[in-house]
Order: structure tokens, then sequence, then C-alpha cells
């Protein structure tokens, strides 16, 4: 609805504007603008929330499974994928062997594959957590997720 040519937002944020300035003066706390509508605030909780949640059960399956399936007496041993993958690209961790298995493995020690295949899933974990409980969801958090989650599953090899 618009009243003499101004739209209801643009005419609640002038209003907010005019009160911000009375009670600077005045040495009062301001508060937010109200959330106006298609502002979709609550689409992205839920959204960002079903997302980590969905992580979160991916990395506790991951927690209990990795060991079994690409640990290092698994039945089919990350380590032994990495190092055929880098005895491909003639001994070196290089652009074309990252394009290939992108992980963050590759940038670690492999004497306890175990327990890097578990800190990998428990740090997932508790990010996902994090965000599904908090609700504090940014593309620094979702980007740490995607990594892990890629980093898992690029050691795991075609069944």
């Amino acid at each position: 609805m618009r009243h003499l040519g101004v739209s209801q937002p643009e005419a609640a944020a002038q209003k907010t504007s005019v009160q911000k300035d009375q009670n600077q003066g005045k040495g009062e706390d301001t508060s937010p603008p109200p959330l106006l509508p298609g502002t979709f605030w609550l689409t992205r909780i839920v959204l960002l929330r079903s997302i980590a949640l969905l992580y979160f059960v991916a990395f506790l399956v991951a927690y209990h499974q990795n060991k079994q399936l690409i640990g290092e007496k698994g039945l089919l041993p990350c380590k032994l994928y990495l190092q055929n993958v880098k005895k491909y690209f003639k001994g070196k961790i290089n652009l074309d062997a990252l394009s290939y298995a992108p992980t963050i493995i590759w940038f670690l020690d492999w004497s306890d594959m175990d327990s890097i295949l578990d800190c990998i899933s428990l740090l997932g974990l508790a990010t996902s957590a994090f965000v599904v409980i908090t609700g504090c969801a940014n593309m620094v958090l979702m980007a740490v997720l995607w990594v892990l989650y890629l980093s898992l599953v690029n050691v795991g090899q075609i069944w």
C-alpha cells in the first residue's frame, strides 16, 4: 500500500531512522528495526539448520564406520588409495593429484590414518552440532563442513 508516494518498507525505514536520530540525542539504546515481510529469515534458519542436521548424521555415520571401511585395516584402506594416487602422479602431490582426490588428508601425517579419520569426523560432528543448536551459520562454518565431508567422501573409493 502506498501513501503519499512512499511504500510501507520505505515508510518503516524512514520512521526508524527518525526515531534513531531522536534517541541518539537522548542517549537511549536503539533497537534494530522489526523484520519486514519478505526477508526470508525463517527460511534461512530452517534451511541452514536442516543442512547442518544432515551433516551431523553423515559425520556420525562416518565416525562409526570409517575405521572398518577405509581405516588402516579396513576393507579398502584410504592410505593405500592415496599412495596409489600419489604413485600414479609420479610420486608428487601436485594440482593433478589434488583435483583427482581432493582431500585435506594429503596435507596431514598418514602414520595413524584411523585417528585422522576420527578427528575429521569429530570435528565435523562438533561443527554441525554447533550450527544445529545455536543456529549460528555463516559461509565459513558451512564451507568447513563441506570441506571436511568432501575430504572423507573422496578417500572412500568405489565399492
